[in-house]
């Protein structure tokens, strides 16, 4: 008798442990769905906060990914360097830049 109830014992520790595995797995299945709910529920009142106040829908919202920039960005530089009597030292820098482009939101 006491046989039959040890080896029970094992089986239904088993059992559990396969049970909590495929628990587990379920969850970690269900966390992207879970998460693009909560980011569509998120989307969603921000849209009905713009719907209430048409001066905040006025601008959107920022999506880096549809981003699209051209820039050609020009610099030029000049150093002089004089030496006077006595050792001192005159020295000018100047430089100009001359940034040029386009930035584009594709929404």
């Amino acid at each position: 008798m006491l046989r039959i109830l040890r080896s029970k014992r094992a089986q239904t520790t088993a059992e559990y442990a396969i049970l909590i595995g495929l628990v587990v797995a379920a969850l970690v299945a269900m966390q992207t769905y879970v998460k693009r709910g909560l980011q569509g529920r998120m989307k969603d009142a921000t849209d009905q906060v713009g719907l209430q106040n048409p001066s905040i829908s006025a601008t959107p919202q920022y999506e880096p990914y549809y981003m699209q920039q051209a820039v050609t960005q020009n610099t030029t530089a000049t150093d002089t360097e004089n030496i006077a009597l006595g050792g001192a030292v005159n020295r000018t820098d100047n430089s100009t830049s001359t940034r040029t482009g386009t930035q584009t939101f594709g929404w």
